[in-house]
């Protein structure tokens, strides 16, 4: 029995093969979350008026040192797509400006991108990357060779939403910034399942849910901003953090009455990764993606989408379906008749099943996917 599912409060009955889409709480986590409510229940006076600042300072401090921020580039926000909104809405686009992106984003972003670019006369192309995938080199050129003079920001997901793929962010980050480029990353997918170095990686802005794979409670999740570029971005909210003494990271940090007990849990969502020897639950995890993508790809006969190696996917791995099928209900049979819970992502008219699989998972869950997409397919 896998010693770690006891952690996590996920329904027994449930092949569970989606952490990516909304993350799972360990018991030891959610119940930090649940202290924090009582603390500001008991008095929330005392909390917003007196303690606030500080416990946030505090929460702040514990993910800029697992990230490897300086502590005025970091901030907390409810999620990745509150970010990037902050970021793409007071980006102050122009007509005639591009946003460069890539075929594999994550559609809610495709669409915030493609309805602010119209509102100011820009742009937003997305480069086709190769498939399938064979080297970083491949990555990097198909991306920078797509640099225009237009080319305001490069926006990227560190890790692909629909084709879970690792791309090599750093020599495109170098790249685009001696262009003059602002570089924008979603990384929703990231903190807790691969390390992170804000300052090696070298990008402008970079968001990423903690929700996720650091298991942290749902609406926890961090922005990045370089210091240099931070004039470029006002925050979405305007409040009593708005003085012009206050730093970036403060400005946005008073957002009312939010509940902030899921930022003030991320410490304690590090400290149970730490605690459980975290680099050998992701290696694990690896393994049993590995076995995952190669049953996949041999009972699909699809193509690999890249190469067999760790730097390309982790803990989360998607393989091709066959083209031509309809799988628009194949979601919902997996969940309802064969209680296995797995996405079908889609990138234009190709489908996926992307499985991402986290501690508490074991290959029995992997048996009962390919069991239940025998008799669902």
């Amino acid at each position: 029995m896998n010693p770690l599912r006891a952690d996590f409060l996920l329904d027994p009955a449930v092949a569970f093969l989606n952490h990516g889409s909304y993350g799972a709480v360990p018991r030891p986590v959610l119940e930090a979350y649940q202290r924090w409510q009582m603390i500001v229940e008991r008095q929330p006076v005392e909390f917003f008026y007196r303690r606030f600042h500080a416990a946030i300072d505090d929460a702040r401090a514990a993910l800029a040192a697992y990230v490897n921020a300086p502590l005025d580039t970091l901030m907390f926000l409810p999620n990745a797509t509150v970010a990037l909104n902050m970021v793409a809405r007071t980006l102050s686009l122009r007509r005639g400006d591009e946003i460069l992106t890539t075929d594999h984003e994550y559609g809610a972003m495709d669409i915030m991108w493609g309805h602010l670019t119209a509102q100011a006369g820009a742009s937003y192309r997305a480069v086709a990357l190769p498939d399938p995938i064979e080297s970083a080199e491949q990555v990097v050129h198909a991306i920078t060779s797509q640099f225009q003079p237009q080319t305001r920001a490069l926006f990227l997901s560190h890790i692909t939403s629909p084709t879970a793929i690792t791309l090599p962010l750093e020599p495109i980050m170098r790249a685009a910034r001696a262009h003059g480029i602002l570089t924008i990353v979603d990384g929703a997918h990231t903190v807790g399942q691969i390390p992170l170095d804000m300052q090696a990686l070298g990008a402008d802005v970079y968001t990423s849910n903690c929700h996720k794979w650091l298991c942290a409670p749902r609406t926890a999740a961090f922005l990045y901003v370089r210091a240099e570029a931070q004039p470029l971005f006002e925050p979405l909210i305007l409040s009593w953090g708005f003085l012009p003494e206050n730093d970036f990271a403060l400005q946005n940090a008073w957002l009312g009455t939010l509940d902030v007990a899921a930022y003030l849990s991320v410490p304690d969502a590090i400290a149970y990764q730490q605690a459980n020897d975290w680099d050998q639950v992701r290696a694990r995890c690896h393994a049993l993606a590995q076995s995952a993508r190669a049953r996949l790809l041999d009972r699909f006969g699809t193509a690999p989408l890249t190469p067999d190696a760790p730097e390309w996917y982790q803990q989360m791995v998607a393989v091709e379906l066959p083209r031509g099928g309809d799988y628009r209900a194949l979601n919902q049979r997996l969940a309802h008749e064969h209680q296995v819970e797995v996405p079908i992502t889609r990138r234009g008219e190709r489908a996926y099943v992307r499985v991402s699989v986290q501690a508490y998972n074991d290959e029995r869950d992997i048996d009962r996917l390919l069991d239940a997409l025998a008799l669902a397919l």
